[in-house]
Order: structure tokens, then sequence, then C-alpha cells
């Protein structure tokens, strides 16, 4: 593995075969003064408006209370941040965008209806629809005078979209479509001005998209769904009866409509890991104030060593996520910058960037969403039974944080999906597995490397050892594909083995190229926090791939291939040992003593 070229932008999935340098990526701490004010308008938002109404806006009483706060977040430019100006939006760039999301992801229930707007209701329109569709619909949208929804899934349609029976057929006018059939889980379904809906013309085999007006009748639907979490959010079943269609309100060209799916999904998925991320803060800031204000044996119980180690693991991983994750988002808008630079549309530009790293979006979106339930299942616990009470934060905290591991594609879809797209690159040579997967078998039955151990540089040690974790996931993700070939595809598990350490690796190493690259800016002292946090998170990222690397061996090898592969596997998955104990406990300390998560 070489270091990148600093001229050459790295490429999605490229991290597992080569190393990057700190001084490459992007940190929060990076964020420019316009940026930290846009996130406080943003906190300051969700601070004002919209926590002191929660309880109001889960019980659905008021049906206009959700949409009249859409109609505030508009007023202040909440809605338009990823639309051009010259449509009434902002134009901001993609890393900018996330940290808004991150921000709004605070807000519960009204995030998600925020996020279903300018996310899957706003953006085909923006990245697929033609000029005409855009100056009409963009502004409304942007300012929140219309607000939007996304009409994919049916009742037998989930994860396999592009197999939904809903219908359009061309009218004997040739000017209208007719639109029949049934959505379901219809997020803002119950006061959105637009839907985007997704249809088959007679008998295609792909899906085509729409943009549909309510005003345009043919559409009803069912009463609001009763949910286990987010239950401030309308989510309806919507049903197209003769729903007459403009022919120029095709979104895109025929059947096309799948691909708009899978696109805008992407886009979906590294966002929803900036709000889960939000959400994940907001939720640990929680139990850091209550764990200084309980007492018990006449202490706070925050001065507990299994308090300590709970807040400790819980800011670890969420320093780690967000490092991946805006690590993920500038490689995106770099990638964008070098599209446009090249002479390709804006609008397409956009798309090929976040397409580029659909890899990690994927990731991201299940680190995001599985470190959201972790703040959260621990945050009931440091509560104890205060936890399980619905008078306490926690009970709304836990219950929403579960629709995220099946949002945008269940977290087990985007494993395998992960997997999937990784593979295909290889096979178009688009991305060399082949030539370091078979470096790492002929080092299996080499001399090990013992390195030198008056090698002083910060995090020497632990780099050497996500290097060997590459080479695991390589070792064992080549003798897969060897093994079981075509029918890989159907051992899901794993699959999901191997997505498991890819994601491990990716946030691990992301989380130790932000410190590295805080030290060298502030020096070590500084950042101690920060190596603690990345330490912790490593050290757990090693035990994690060791479990799924040999769930994976167990799974399709026997004899001395796989006492081979496990010798590999324990050789691979070294890492210098620290008292874990005590950084954990600074952590935790610190945080306790400034009573927020303040990384």
């Amino acid at each position: 593995m070489e270091t990148i070229d600093k001229k050459k932008a790295i490429t999605g999935g490229e991290f597992l075969i080569r190393e990057t340098d700190p001084q490459e990526i992007f940190t929060p701490e990076e964020w420019s003064e316009e940026q930290r004010m846009i996130a406080q308008t943003c906190k300051d938002f969700i601070d004002t408006e919209i926590t002191p109404q929660l309880d109001e806006i889960d019980s659905m009483k008021n049906p206009g209370l959700v949409p009249s706060l859409l109609d505030k977040a508009g007023e202040l430019g909440l809605l338009g941040t990823s639309i051009p100006e010259s449509y009434g939006g902002f134009g901001m760039d993609f890393n900018t965008s996330m940290l808004i999301a991150e921000e709004i992801g605070k807000g519960h229930s009204f995030a998600v209806s925020l996020s279903a707007h300018t996310g899957i209701g706003t953006l085909p329109i923006l990245y697929y629809g033609t000029e005409e569709q855009k100056q009409k619909y963009l502004p409304k949208l942007a300012s929140g005078e219309w607000k939007a929804a996304y009409c994919l899934t049916e009742p037998d349609s989930g994860s396999d979209a592009n197999s939904g029976k809903t219908k359009a057929v061309l009218g004997d006018d040739g000017k209208h479509y007719l639109i029949n059939g049934q959505k379901m889980w219809i997020t803002n379904g119950g006061f959105a001005d637009v839907f985007i809906v997704f249809a088959k013309i007679d008998d295609d085999k792909k899906l085509t998209a729409f943009i549909v007006e309510k005003s345009f009748g043919g559409i009803t639907m069912n009463e609001e769904e009763k949910k286990m979490g987010i239950k401030g959010s309308s989510t309806r079943q919507v049903f197209f009866n003769d729903c007459k269609v403009p022919a120029e309100n095709m979104l895109s060209d025929r059947e096309n409509g799948f691909k708009i799916a899978l696109n805008i999904l992407n886009i979906g998925r590294i966002k929803l890991a900036a709000a889960a991320i939000g959400g994940a803060k907001g939720t640990i800031n929680h139990a850091v104030k209550y764990a200084n204000e309980r007492k018990q044996f006449g202490v706070s119980i925050g001065t507990f060593g299994a308090i300590k180690h709970k807040i400790g693991d819980v800011a670890s991983t969420i320093f780690a996520s967000e490092s991946a994750t805006y690590r993920a988002g500038q490689n995106i808008d770099d990638a964008f910058d070098a599209l446009v630079a090249e002479g390709m549309p804006e609008a397409e530009a956009k798309l090929k960037s976040v397409e580029q790293f659909a890899i990690e979006c994927a990731l991201l979106k299940v680190h995001g969403s599985e470190t959201l339930d972790f703040a959260a299942d621990e945050g009931v616990q440091i509560y104890g039974g205060m936890g399980f009470s619905a008078e306490g934060p926690m009970d709304r905290c836990y219950r929403d944080s579960r629709i995220n591991r099946i949002f945008e594609g269940t977290n087990e879809i985007n494993r395998m999906l992960t997997i999937d797209m990784l593979l295909k690159k290889a096979m178009k040579n688009e991305l060399d597995l082949m030539g370091p997967a078979m470096n790492v078998a002929k080092e299996l039955t080499s001399i090990p490397d013992f390195g030198s151990d008056d090698d002083d540089a910060i995090f020497a040690k632990e780099k050497k050892a996500l290097k060997n974790l590459k080479k695991a996931g390589l070792m064992i993700a080549g003798s897969a594909v060897q093994k079981l070939m075509t029918k890989l595809k159907d051992e899901q598990e794993i699959l999901i083995n191997l997505a498991d350490m890819l994601m491990e690796v990716y946030v691990a190493e992301s989380a130790l190229l932000r410190t590295e690259k805080l030290i060298s800016q502030k020096g070590e002292e500084a950042c101690q926090m920060q190596k603690d946090m990345t330490l912790v998170y490593l050290h757990g990222a090693v035990e994690r791939c060791i479990w799924a690397g040999k769930q994976a061996i167990y799974s399709f090898s026997e004899g001395d291939e796989q006492r081979l592969m496990l010798m590999g596997l324990k050789r691979f998955t070294k890492v210098e040992p620290i008292n874990l104990k005590d950084a954990r406990r600074r952590i935790a300390d610190y945080m306790l003593d400034k009573n927020e998560f303040t990384y």
C-alpha cells in the first residue's frame, strides 16, 4: 500500500488498498466561521422551536404544527441549502449540507420530516428535472411553500423496489398519464403538496419517475400510521386512483426511475449518518448531565467507573463515526470539483461524485445508525429506572433511534451492497483488489515483519495495526471469492462479516487520521482526549474484526486452509496494548466536567 499522490484524489473503496496522508482529509475542526454560524442557526432553531414542542409534535393532535415548523425552517433558509441560488436556494457544498443534517438530526420526528423534504422529496427534481421542472418546483420547495414526499415503497416491494406494481398508462389524448397503485410508509404523506412517484409504464421492466402534485386529484390516503418511534412524522399509505399527471411531469427518461432511486438513496444514506451523529451527540449530552445530577451513595453516579466506561465508549464511537462521515463528505466535494473542472454539468457531477463513494455512503449509514442506537441504549442504562420512564428524555431517544437501521435500505442490505459494489469495481478494473489480495496470500507463508522497536513516530504502531487489518480483510475476501466464486452473492452471512471488517477499518482509520492531523497542528498534549478516543475505538475495532473474520473463515473453509487463514487473522489483528480503562476515564471526566460532548 502506498500513500496517496496528492495530485490524484482517492476514489471510493480505495482506502482498503492505499494509505491516506492525514493532511489529505477534512476534519470537523476545520469548519469555517460561516459554516459554524450556519450550524448555530440550526442549533438555535432546534432549541427554540422544536425541543419545547416535542411532546406536542409526537401527539399528532395538531396536524398543522409540523408544516408550520417547516415554514419557519424555510424562512431561515434551511430547506434550500442544497438548491442553487438561481432556484431560490443557497447552493452550499455537500459537506456543509451534511453539517446542517447533523444539527437538525437532534430534532427527533421533525428531523425526519425536514430530511424527507430536502432530500428524497427535492433532490430528484434538482438532479434529474428539466429546466422547466426546476423553475416550477424548486423555488417553492426551497421556501417551504410546497412540501415534498417520496413514493417508492409498496406493500410487496420493500428492498426489492423495482418489483413495484404501481402502473402508469398514457391516456388517449397522449398528454397525460393515468397512475394507479398503492404506496406505503410515505413520510410527509399527510401534508405533502408534491410527490415523487415511481411507477411502471405499460409492461416496462423498470420504474419511471413522475412529479405528481396533490392538486392533480385521484390521490387518497389512509390514516396516520401508529409507529414505535418518530411518532410526530406524518407517515401514510397513499393511493393513486386514475391520478391524471401531465406527460411533461415525467422525471428524466422512461425506465430511469430505478436509477434515480438508487442515486438519491446514496445521498440519503450518508446524510442519515450525519443526522444520526447529531442525534447521538444529543443523546449522550442528556446522559452526561444526568450522570452529574443523579446522586447515589452520597455522590454523583458520574464518579463511578462503570458509568465512565459507558460515557467513554459512546464518546469514542461518536468521534470515530463523525471523523469518517466528514472525511467521505469532503471526498465527495473534491470529486465534484474535479468533475466540474473537466467540463461535466454540475447536476450530473453532483450525482457522479456521490456515486463514486457509494461504498462509503452505505458503510457510514450503517455505522452512524448503529452509533446512535448504541448511544441511546447506553443512555437508558445510565439513567437506570428513569431511562425506562416516559417522563425522561431517553424514552424518545431510544424509540426514535431504531428506525434509522431500516431507513434508506436496512443495515443488512447496505452491508451486502458494500461488498457487491466493491467486487463490481474490481471486476471493472476500477479498483485493483486482486493484486493486493495475492500479495497478502504470499505474505501468509513468509516470515512475519516484527517492525522496529525504536520507531517513536506518532501512531506508528497503530498505523501498522490498521495496515494489517486491511490485509486481514483482503485475505478473507480473496479466499471467499476464489472458493465460492459466483455463489458468494448468496452467502449473505459472509458478505455481512466482510462488510463489518471493511467498516471498522474505514472508521478507525478516519479517527486516527483526524487525530494525527490535529496533533500536527496543536501538539500531542493539546489533543490527549482525541488520542484517547482514537485508541479506545481502534482497540474495539480490532476485536470486532477478529470476531467477524472468524465467523467468515468458519463459514467457507476447513482443514489446512482454515488453519492457515486463522493463523493469518491472528497475525494481522495485533495492536499495541494500552490501559483502556484509564483512557475511557479521562474521556468521561473531561465530558462530565464540561457537562456535554465537547469534541
